[in-house]
């Protein structure tokens, strides 16, 4: 990990010291006492400006990582050991590789008369240089699923050949599921010997959104190939129909591309462990996740900024989020649930849910023994007197939630815009893909309208513009619902019928 300033560091470390907690018995669980100076204090450093934006592989994000690793360190709560680890003792750190790519640089396309220019009809979101004209063939999807019955390769042939495949999968076309999705897509290409791969980009996003976000520099996960083989990878405007006409309709293709140039950096997920009270129910856990990072500074937040104020402090997205998580360790590290606990602050959220979708690949803890993940993330919040939750009724623990809320004086609002599509944009959708019930526990709000866009995103969602009382109530809440969901005689499951739920019959095989 890079070195952190020591003058920094021992700010953020001596915030406040943990309050004692008497060891008689007591039934009421240690986060109802949770103090309003303890969440603003997390609060106060995670947003501050001094770390930055947090933007993953960068200073203050190492900064953020390790506040937040010796606050677990304090607390007790036990590293797990990874094989990620510098050395063979356990750590707080799971080193998550990226790979970060400059700007998008010149290039065409050219099929028959049709020629599509970089930077206005397609971007290289990853790869080197190359100038070559080859045969084109179409693979669907560019996906293998055998448990749904399908391969879009079948009976194809494209070693030495150009791939041309649809954005998302069948299921999504949400950015992050793009995003995601595009990493399969590509090392199956590579797998199969392809010259380079070429998506039509359908999701619900603008075009021009889609050039302003990813023409600049780019962060994605390093390739996990052993010779770290990568190709040119393409994402062609799909939402004009002239340019997937003039694709769709050709054998040959000329492409041409001065690639981008490419560093590798480092993140890491934190994660810490806290075994449970019962003889049984403790070999199995519940995980809890919230994601860390944020945009940056400048340019890269990719929002209107000032020369007074050009830091994204990211105080809602998320360091509310992860206060929750800091909040739930405290408590549980006093007096566990009966279920063993696992809490991974993420890394890289904000670049495609990268941290999470890493770790769910690379799991510390088998996932078959996790019964339950609740995720915390959220835009903001335009009603304090509620927490809402992305899968309430998906996740087979509404009255938990429930109750966990109104204990706080809280209500609790299910699947705000579903318009959006939530539940499929933040961390927990790693976890739901692999078959674990995973809602998204987030700020209160019943719709996105001036109240979230207002600080969304933009310089002004600093900490003097958080109200804390809402926040110690939110995290309190967070960490009550995990409590009683980890105390559960039974595990939750998915409703009957959920897109989720043959995944977990795989997972949970008796």
């Amino acid at each position: 990990m890079n070195k952190l300033s020591p003058i920094l560091l021992a700010a953020g470390l001596t915030l406040f010291s943990a309050p004692s907690f008497s060891q008689k018995k007591n039934t009421t669980p240690p986060e109802f006492s949770i103090k309003p100076s303890e969440t603003e204090a997390h609060m106060r450093f995670l947003a501050s400006d001094e770390l930055m934006g947090r933007r993953t592989g960068e200073q203050g994000n190492y900064v953020a990582a390790r506040y937040i690793a010796e606050q677990f360190r304090k607390l007790g709560v036990k590293p797990v050991a990874s094989e990620n680890a510098a050395s063979p003792t356990k750590s707080y750190f799971q080193n998550v590789p990226f790979e970060k790519l400059g700007v998008n640089q010149s290039g065409e396309i050219v099929a028959e008369a049709t020629t599509m220019k970089s930077g206005d009809d397609w971007i290289l979101m990853t790869g080197g240089a190359t100038d070559t004209t080859a045969a084109l063939v179409y693979a669907g999807y560019g996906l293998e699923n055998a448990a749904k019955g399908w391969d879009d390769y079948k009976n194809l042939d494209v070693k030495n050949k150009i791939v041309l495949v649809q954005s998302g999968t069948p299921d999504v076309q949400t950015p992050s599921e793009i995003i995601a999705s595009s990493t399969e897509k590509r090392k199956i290409a590579i797998e199969k010997g392809a010259l380079a791969i070429i998506e039509l980009f359908n999701a619900p996003m603008p075009w021009n959104m889609v050039n302003k976000y990813f023409t600049g520099e780019k962060i994605g996960l390093a390739p996990e190939s052993a010779a770290g083989k990568t190709i040119p990878h393409a994402w062609v405007n799909g939402k004009d129909a002239n340019l997937t006409r003039a694709l769709r309709n050709v054998k040959e293709i000329h492409f041409k591309t001065s690639g981008r140039q490419t560093k590798l950096i480092n993140s890491y997920n934190v994660v810490g462990f806290i075994e449970g009270s019962d003889p049984k129910l403790k070999d199995e856990y519940i995980l809890l996740t919230a994601h860390y990072d944020h945009v940056g500074v400048g340019k890269q937040g990719g929002q209107p900024f000032t020369a007074e104020d050009s830091i994204f402090n990211g105080a809602r997205d998320n360091a509310f989020g992860v206060v929750g998580l800091l909040t739930a360790a405290e408590s549980f590290s006093k007096v566990p649930p009966k279920r063993s606990v696992l809490i991974v602050a993420l890394t890289a959220e904000e670049v495609g849910l990268l941290g999470s979708q890493y770790y769910a690949a690379h799991p510390l803890l088998p996932l078959n023994k996790c019964i339950f993940n609740i995720n915390s993330d959220g835009a903001g919040y335009n009603d304090t007197t509620i927490v809402a939750v992305m899968g309430l009724d998906r996740t087979g623990a509404k009255a938990e939630m429930e109750k966990a809320a109104k204990a706080f004086g809280l209500g609790i609002f299910a699947d705000p815009s579903p318009e959006q599509g939530l539940f499929d944009r933040s961390d927990n959708v790693s976890f739901a893909k692999k078959g674990i019930p995973a809602p998204t526990f987030t700020p209160g709000f019943r719709e996105f309208n001036g109240d979230i866009m207002k600080n969304y995103h933009q310089v002004s969602d600093n900490p003097e513009t958080i109200n804390f009382g809402y926040l110690q109530k939110f995290s309190q809440a967070y960490t009550y619902a995990a409590r009683l969901i980890a105390d559960m005689p039974k595990a939750p499951q998915w409703v009957a019928g959920d897109k989720y739920e043959e995944a977990a019959k795989k997972l949970y095989v008796k």
